[in-house]
C-alpha cells in the first residue's frame, strides 16, 4: 500500500517537472517558464516540451577552465628518467632536418653539431632555448573577440577533427569530401556550444585543386564562423597565404604582435623533420603565429613497441621542433603536441582507445608541464568505419584520458572515423555530446552551500524522496548532465518515438543544426578584400594536384 502511494506521489511530482524541464548539454540553458501543460492541450505535452527546447538560448564559454587536479600517471623519478633518455637520443642519435639548408645553418649557429642533414644537440640546448622564450600560454584571437581562446595553463580548448579525405553519413555512406562538406562541418563546429575552435582542414575538399583549396578553406572559416581557426601547412606558400588572409581580417600590425592562427606541424617520425613542415613552421613562427609541433607516432612501426620508449622518442622529437620555433622568432607561441596510436602486432593496422596510447598521453602531458609549454593531444579517436559502439567507446576512452591528463588543445575532438580517413556527420554530433560532458567533468564539483545541499537533507529526512523538495525545484533545470543524443526513456516510449538508435538520432540532430545555422556577421569590406585576394592569387598560377 505504502509503495503504491509513494509511486503515485512520485508520478505527480515528476510529471510537472518534466513538462517544464529543458534539456541541458552542460552549458547553461535559459528559457521562459512554460508552466504545466497536459498532453492533448494546445501547445502542450511532448510537442510543447520540444518547442521549448528548440527555443532555448544556449550560453557558451570560449574554453574550459579546469578546476580539478591533473591525473599524474608517472612518478617524478619516471619522468626524470624519460627526460634523461631523450637527452641521450638528441645528443647521440640526433634528428634529421631534411632539405632545408637554412634550418641546418640556424642550428649550427645555435651550437648544435650538424653532420649532413642530421643535427646532434648538446645536452640541455633545446630545453634552454624553449624555457628562455617560449610562452607558457597564449591568447589566440578570434574574429569575434568573445570567442578568443587561451591555450595553456589550466584551460582546455576543444577542436574538431582534421585532415580526412572522406566523409561519412548513414544516408549516403562513405564518399570523398567536397567543399560543401567542408562548409557543413565549419557550420556544425560553429553551432556546437562546447567546440571552442573552428579547426583547420576539417576534411579535404577533393573537388578543388590541391594547390588552391587552402584559399577556400581559410575563407570558409573566416566567413562562416567567428571562432579561432588553424592555418594551412601543406606548403610554405600556402602558410604565407593564410597569414596574408589573416592580415586582411585583423590588420597587419595586429597579426605581428598577436596570435590569430594556430597551425599543425607534424614530425615525420621517426626523428625527421621534412622540408614541407619546416617551411610552414618557419612562416608561422616568424609571423608570431602558433605552431603545434606534434610527433606523429604509430607505436610499433614509427617508435618502439614500449610506451616508455615511445614517450622518450616523442619528447626528443618535440624538443627539437619546439626549440627551432624559438630560433625562428623568440617568444613565438608553440604547443607540445603528440599523436600516438598503437599498431596491431597481428595486422599492422593502427588501433585507438586502447590503454597504451592513454599511457602516452598521461606521460607526455606531465612532460609538457615540466617543460613549461601548452600541450596538445587526444580527441574522439577510433578505428571504426561507422558511428557504432566501437566508435563510441574508443572515442570516449581517448577523450576522457585527454581531459584527465590536462590537454590544452584537444585536436580531433569531434568527427573522427576510420583512423582519421573519414569525417563522420553522426560521429561529429556524438562526439560533441562527449565534449559537453568533458566540460562538466573539468568544471569540478559544486562545493557551494547550494551544492552541499544540507537544506535538502534536513527538509526530506529518512525514508522519503527529494523530487518535490524546495532544493530540487530550485535546481532541477540545471541538475545533472543530459545527453543530446542518448535515449533514457522506457522501452515503450522509445518504441513509440521510432525505436531509433544513437546514430539515427544524431542524423536528425546534425541536419537540424545545419537547417538552423545562421552565419555570423562579417564586415563587407573585409569579405570583399578576402575574395579579391583569393581571386588574384588563384589567377597567378595554374591548378595542380599536388
Amino acid at each position: 500500500m505504502r509503495s503504491d502511494l509513494n509511486r503515485n506521489r512520485l508520478l505527480a511530482i515528476i510529471d510537472p517537472l518534466y513538462e517544464s524541464n529543458i534539456l541541458s548539454n552542460g552549458s547553461i540553458i535559459m528559457t521562459e517558464p512554460t508552466g504545466r501543460r497536459r498532453a492533448g492541450r494546445e501547445g502542450g505535452g511532448r510537442e510543447g516540451r520540444r518547442e521549448a527546447r528548440a527555443n532555448a538560448v544556449v550560453a557558451t564559454t570560449p574554453f574550459i577552465e579546469r578546476k580539478i587536479p591533473y591525473f599524474e600517471y608517472l612518478t617524478e623519478e619516471n619522468l626524470q628518467l624519460i627526460e634523461d633518455n631523450a637527452d641521450i637520443l638528441l645528443e647521440e642519435i640526433g634528428i634529421d632536418f631534411l632539405d632545408d639548408p637554412e634550418a641546418l645553418e640556424m642550428w649550427k649557429e645555435a651550437g648544435a653539431d650538424v653532420r649532413g642533414n642530421r643535427v646532434h644537440f648538446p645536452k640541455g640546448l633545446c630545453r634552454s632555448l624553449i624555457q628562455a622564450t617560449a610562452p607558457r600560454e597564449y591568447v589566440q584571437h578570434a574574429r569575434n573577440p568573445e570567442r578568443n581562446v587561451i591555450i595553456g595553463g589550466k584551460r582546455t580548448v576543444l577542436v574538431p577533427a582534421y585532415g580526412s579525405p572522406f566523409v561519412h553519413d548513414i544516408d549516403k555512406g562513405r564518399r570523398y569530401a567536397t567543399i560543401n562538406d567542408f562548409e557543413n562541418f565549419v557550420k556544425l563546429a560553429y553551432m556546437a556550444p562546447d567546440i571552442h575552435h573552428s579547426g583547420g582542414t576539417i576534411c579535404e575538399p577533393v573537388d578543388l585543386p590541391v594547390n588552391k583549396r587552402h584559399f577556400d578553406m581559410v575563407y570558409t572559416h573566416f566567413k562562416l564562423s567567428d571562432k579561432p581557426l588553424m592555418g594551412s601547412v601543406t606548403h610554405h606558400e600556402r602558410a604565407q597565404d593564410t597569414v596574408d588572409m589573416a592580415k586582411l581580417v585583423f590588420g597587419e600590425a595586429f597579426v605581428d604582435q598577436n596570435c590569430v592562427l594556430t597551425s599543425l606541424i607534424n614530425v615525420n617520425s621517426p626523428m625527421t623533420y621534412d622540408a614541407t613542415m619546416l617551411g610552414s613552421l618557419k612562416v608561422y613562427a616568424r609571423n608570431n603565429q602558433a605552431t603545434v609541433v606534434s610527433p606523429f607516432i604509430l607505436a610499433g612501426a614509427m617508435s618502439p613497441v614500449t610506451t616508455a620508449g615511445t614517450v622518450t622518442q616523442i619528447l626528443a622529437e618535440a624538443l627539437a621542433g619546439i626549440a627551432f620555433t624559438q630560433l625562428c622568432r623568440p617568444g613565438a607561441p608553440v604547443v607540445f603536441g603528440t599523436f600516438a596510436a598503437a599498431v596491431s602486432m597481428a595486422t599492422g593496422a593502427p588501433t585507438f582507445g586502447t590503454p597504451e596510447p592513454s599511457q602516452v598521453i598521461y606521460a607526455a602531458a606531465s612532460l609538457a608541464r615540466r617543460l613549461g609549454v601548452p600541450f596538445r593531444s587526444g580527441g574522439g579517436l577510433c578505428g571504426s568505419k561507422l558511428p557504432d559502439a566501437q566508435a563510441a567507446y574508443e572515442a570516449a576512452n581517448t577523450l576522457q584520458t585527454s581531459a584527465l591528463a590536462g590537454v590544452n588543445f584537444m585536436l580531433h575532438t569531434a568527427g573522427w572515423l576510420e583512423g582519421g580517413l573519414a569525417m563522420g556527420y553522426e560521429k561529429f554530433v556524438m562526439d560533441c555530446d562527449q565534449a559537453s560532458m568533458i566540460s562538466v567533468l573539468l568544471g569540478g564539483m559544486d562545493m557551494s552551500e547550494n551544492g552541499q545541499a544540507l537544506d535538502a537533507v534536513r527538509e526530506v529526512g529518512p525514508g522519503k524522496h527529494y523530487l518535490g523538495s524546495a532544493h530540487t525545484l530550485k535546481n532541477f533545470e540545471t541538475a545533472f548532465y543530459r545527453s543530446t543524443v542518448a535515449d533514457n526513456n522506457s522501452y515503450e516510449q522509445w518504441t513509440l518515438d521510432g525505436a531509433l538508435d544513437t546514430a539515427q538520432r544524431a542524423n536528425i540532430l546534425w541536419k537540424k543544426m545545419l537547417n538552423e545555422y545562421q552565419a555570423p556577421a562579417i564586415d563587407p569590406a573585409i569579405d570583399e578584400a578576402l575574395l579579391d585576394f583569393m581571386a588574384r592569387r588563384k589567377g597567378s598560377f595554374a591548378d595542380r594536384d599536388y
